[in-house]
C-alpha cells in the first residue's frame, strides 16, 4: 500500500509543470553552499564561481531518484561542452542530502565532473522561486544560465529532466558568441 501512495506520489508530481518566477535580466542572488564533487566535501560560492565565466545553477528535487540521476549524468556527460564554453555547473537539492556525496562520484550520476550542494530546507531554492509547490522543502527542477556580472541570461523550469542540459548548453555558448562580438 505504501509502494502505491508513493507511485502516486511521484505521477503526481511528474505531471505538475515547474515554473521559475526569476526570469532572464533578472539579478542572481549569490549564495554558499556546502557539498561535494567526486566524493570530497566543498563550499561552493556563487560569487567566487562567477568571476571564471557563466554558471549553470541547476536545482533538483532529491539525490539518487531516477529522474534526478538522469539529469546529472546527461550534466557529467556534457561537462566538456559547457568547459569549453567558459561555464561551471552547479548543481543544489534539498532532497536526500545523505546521498550527495555518493552521487557526487558515482559513475551513473556526477562521475565527479561537477558539484552537487546541499540546501536544506529549499533555502536557496526559495531565494530562486524554484521550490516544488507540492513539497515547499524541495527544490523543483529548474536550471539557471548566470552571466559572470549576476544576470540571470537563460531558466529553463521543467520538472521533464530531458531538455534541461541542451537548453543550458545553447545558452551557454550563445553567451559566449556574443561576447566575442
Amino acid at each position: 500500500m505504501k509502494r502505491i501512495a508513493i507511485a502516486a506520489a511521484l505521477a503526481a508530481l511528474a505531471a505538475t509543470p515547474a515554473a521559475a518566477a526569476l526570469k532572464a535580466g533578472d539579478k542572481a542572488p549569490d549564495f554558499t553552499a556546502p557539498g561535494f564533487q567526486a566524493g570530497k566535501a566543498l563550499t561552493f560560492n556563487l560569487a567566487q564561481a562567477r568571476k571564471k565565466g557563466p554558471v549553470v545553477l541547476y536545482f533538483f528535487p532529491a539525490a539518487d531518484t531516477k529522474g534526478c540521476n538522469l539529469e546529472a549524468k546527461m550534466f557529467a556527460d556534457a561537462t566538456p561542452q559547457f568547459k569549453a564554453a567558459g561555464a561551471t555547473v552547479i548543481g543544489v537539492t534539498a532532497g536526500n542530502l545523505d546521498k550527495l556525496q555518493q552521487i557526487s562520484s558515482d559513475t551513473d550520476k556526477c562521475s565527479g565532473k561537477f558539484p552537487v550542494a546541499a540546501d536544506p530546507g529549499a533555502k536557496i531554492a526559495k531565494q530562486y522561486d524554484a521550490v516544488l509547490p507540492q513539497k515547499p522543502d524541495w527544490s523543483d527542477r529548474t536550471s539557471y544560465v548566470i552571466a559572470p556580472s549576476g544576470q540571470i541570461l537563460h531558466v529553463h523550469s521543467k520538472l521533464d529532466p530531458s531538455q534541461h542540459v541542451s537548453e543550458t548548453l545553447s545558452a551557454v555558448q550563445s553567451f559566449k558568441t556574443a561576447k566575442k562580438r
